[in-house]
């Protein structure tokens, strides 16, 4: 019989065998035990757990990296199982002892753990548990543990009194000078949101000269880490005390100018961040003529992070320097050798519309995106007809259709030329982005009747798109002013002979799709009979001599001999 000193086998049972799996050779095994952990902590109690299993984990950290990057992820969320945040310090040592494994994926997570929990404890146990053990870490020899301790600053640091605060900036500061690069890249890495815990005063006096040391640091994988931190000190510090202190413009200038591309490319990917940050005159001064030189600058790659900052940075700048001083810049990116920058440019640049506002849109946009929708780099033209929708709200409809359509259409037609599928100006894509652009050029009257865009779309995409998606809006373009009816009229007839002649799928589709001649669908010939000629038959008593005469000739082509050339009518009278 069981006492006191002797408790049941069954009592005994989950941890032995969370003991042998653990130990066993089988790495899935012991993988699976790692995940069960939370369940044999159930069966043995809060108290059993703290007493028996916290101390055997301690020990359990010789093992494969997948395991131990498991257990790390267990124990941060392990509080519940120990009797909650009172006890939830017990769980500290074997996370200390996993993040000075040498492997960096289990000290990350064991790191991660590790500022979890802090966010439980009480300010007491943080001083009494946690902060000896950043210490710890931080003047550890092996500089896997310093590189741990890094990570370990800013969880506590608001739950600690001032004279243990100053202690840690104290030991952070000792880590930002260690000889070690992998130790001042992780302290950079971290002191960025570091500073965000303390009043500008202290950052003045004690984190802006921290910074200043890493930036000067011999390592570019230091010094562009920095960027982040320049953004975390000008956000803390107001604006109106930045020109105070040079340090940090100074720091700013050293770095738009670093020799290393990879540090100026953080300042490009950054750019928008840093003028929010900083004063207006800081923007006008310095960053102004920075962005210029980056938009220049030698590497592709750093041209293409500026050129996405476009929009964001030239908001922040008046309308006079946006002109005079960056739109010529801007503008020499569309002929940019790099097809990456061009991509870049073509995604961001419909967002200066609502910037410039209509005529200097018209004046500098509009012949930019011309010339981009004639890039032989299909996503340079994708990224321009996909962000059409922001140039339509400043310059409008029409006007955007009558000036880009027409090179929109003549990218369909090549890509019909050259019997290759549509793909990125497919079917969905234009029922999406462009036929509204399509339908707002059919609403303005054209001399003579000839405007391509349905007849040469619909042999594009077919007979079966053109009834879904052309057909009803050409049948409502009904209006008060004739020359619209007239228009449908034209449109009417430009379509007839297209669904004569062509496949139910399109040509593109077609021609891809099989060698041989292709044969006229024939629901062309019933949308005609169904749909279209009860619309002409309207416009033939229309109340206007002009569109019942141009409803006459549509409907002599549509009962005409089948064929043609698919040329609209001549609408000479």
């Amino acid at each position: 019989m069981a006492d006191a000193t002797n408790p049941p086998i069954d009592e005994l049972y989950p941890i032995a065998v969370l003991i042998d799996e653990l130990k066993h050779d089988d790495v899935l095994l012991r993988l699976n035990a790692i995940h069960r952990l939370s369940t044999i902590a159930l069966a043995l109690g809060a108290e059993r757990t703290r007493d028996e299993l916290i101390p055997f984990l301690d020990e359990s950290v010789e093992d494969e990296d997948e395991v131990l990057v498991a257990l790390s992820e267990e124990l941060g969320g392990f509080i519940d199982y120990v009797g909650g945040p009172q006890w939830g310090h017990v769980l500290l040592s074997p996370l200390e002892n996993l993040a000075a494994i040498e492997e960096p994926v289990v000290r990350d997570k064991a790191v991660e753990s590790l500022n979890k929990i802090c966010g439980d404890l009480s300010p007491q146990q943080v001083e009494q548990f946690f902060i000896p053990l950043t210490i710890r870490l931080s003047k550890a020899d092996w500089f896997t543990s310093k590189v741990s301790g890094c990570g370990l600053y800013t969880a506590p640091y608001s739950k600690v009194s001032p004279p243990i605060q100053e202690q840690l900036r104290q030991q952070f500061g000792q880590l930002v000078h260690d000889d070690t690069p992998m130790v001042r890249r992780q302290a950079a890495t971290n002191m960025a949101k570091f500073v965000k815990e303390m009043p500008a005063a202290i950052v003045v006096e004690e984190m802006i000269p921290m910074f200043q040391h890493l930036v000067q640091d011999d390592q570019d994988s230091v010094r562009l880490l920095t960027v982040e931190i320049l953004i975390s000190i000008a956000e803390v510090v107001p604006k109106e005390q930045q020109a105070s202190h040079g340090v940090l413009l100074t720091s700013l200038r050293s770095l738009i100018e670093d020799k290393s591309w990879r540090v100026r490319y953080m300042i490009a990917d950054r750019f928008e961040k840093i003028a929010k940050a900083v004063d207006e005159e800081v923007v006008a001064r310095d960053l102004v003529p920075a962005f210029v030189k980056l938009l220049k600058d030698g590497e592709a790659e750093l041209r293409t992070a500026i050129a996405a900052q476009i929009p964001g940075f030239c908001a922040l700048v008046d309308r006079a320097t946006l002109l005079n001083d960056i739109m010529g810049t801007v503008e020499n990116l569309v002929s940019d050798s790099s097809q990456h920058v061009r991509a870049a440019l073509g995604t961001q640049i419909s967002g200066l519309a609502p910037i410039l506002g209509k005529q200097e849109t018209i004046d500098h946009l509009l012949p930019m995106f011309l010339q981009m929708l004639k890039d032989e780099f299909p996503e340079v033209r994708l990224h321009i007809i996909s962000k059409l929708e922001l140039v339509n709200q400043v310059i409008g409809i029409d006007l955007l259709a009558q000036s880009l359509l027409p090179a929109i259409v003549q990218l369909a037609e090549a890509a019909r030329r050259s019997h290759r599928r549509l793909g990125q100006l497919g079917v969905q894509f234009f029922d999406e982005k462009l036929s509204q652009l399509c339908m707002a050029r059919g609403h303005s009257f054209h001399p003579r009747g000839r405007n391509p865009q349905p007849r040469k779309l619909t042999e594009v995409f077919g007979v079966e798109w053109a009834n879904e998606a052309i057909i009803p809006k050409v049948m409502a373009m009904g209006h008060p002013n004739y020359l619209y009816r007239m228009t449908t009229a034209f449109a009417i007839s430009a379509l007839i002979s297209v669904l004569r002649r062509l496949p139910e799928q399109g040509t593109i589709y077609t021609l891809e799709q099989s060698k041989t001649p292709f044969s006229p669908s024939p629901k062309g010939q019933q949308l005609i009979d169904e749909r279209i000629m009860p619309c002409l038959e309207k416009l033939q008593k229309d109340d206007d001599v002009d569109v019942r005469y141009f409803a006459t000739m549509a409907a002599n082509v549509a009962t005409g001999p089948a064929g043609g050339s698919g040329e609209p009518m001549n609408t000479s009278p």
